[in-house]
């Protein structure tokens, strides 16, 4: 009789397990199932123009807003060595918390700009370690020279302007990011002392 209630006992207790078991598989099942036909649904969303639609390297559509590629995208196709150059209004006396948050705004914006215009040069500078170079110059004129210069390179760059909260003036420009390749934007900023 001992014998049936251990055996009873026991094939309770490997009910239980076994229902945990199968809760446990049930659940990620339908987790999968779930990420399955969210993934197929999302990557179906049609764009809102089919002149705007366009495939990228991944199979996902990506939307292009119109703008034509950068310049710099072909380059990225022959040149391996990217790096990003950030140039600081030293005339302004920002402090050094205030510099990196301009510089991480600078930063941010050029790489919103070129992320589907010019996405191969992105994947480039990412590919050579996101080299990032921090220089001084004295003056938003010479600032605008600059900008000018790896304009007519066909170089694209970011200038950050400061909303005036904290330590400067409202619509200060207080730093420019250019990124291309390392001799082109050297060709721009290698006359320049580092930060």
């Amino acid at each position: 009789m001992q014998l049936i209630e251990v055996q009873n006992a026991l094939m309770g207790l490997g009910m239980i397990e076994m229902t945990w078991i199968s809760a446990f598989f049930i659940g990620a099942g339908c987790l999968a199932l779930g990420w399955l036909i969210g993934g197929r649904r999302s990557s179906r969303a049609a764009p809102k123009s089919s002149k705007d639609a366009e495939i990228n390297d991944g199979g996902r559509k990506k939307i292009n807003r119109g703008k034509p590629p950068l310049e710099v995208e072909k380059l990225a196709e022959i040149i391996e060595d990217f790096k990003m150059v950030l140039v600081v209004r030293n005339d302004l006396k920002m402090g050094k918390g205030k510099i990196a948050a301009q510089c991480s705004h600078a930063t941010l914006g050029l790489y919103k700009k070129i992320l589907n215009r010019a996405p191969k040069s992105l994947n480039r500078w990412e590919m050579c370690g996101q080299v990032k170079v921090v220089v001084k110059i004295e003056s938003e004129d010479d600032m605008l020279v600059l900008q000018e210069r790896a304009k007519s390179l066909n170089l694209p760059t970011h200038v950050t302007i400061d909303a005036g909260r904290t330590q400067i003036a409202p619509n200060s420009r207080t730093v420019m990011a250019v990124l291309g390749p390392a001799d082109l934007v050297d060709d721009v900023t290698g006359g320049l002392k580092l930060l």
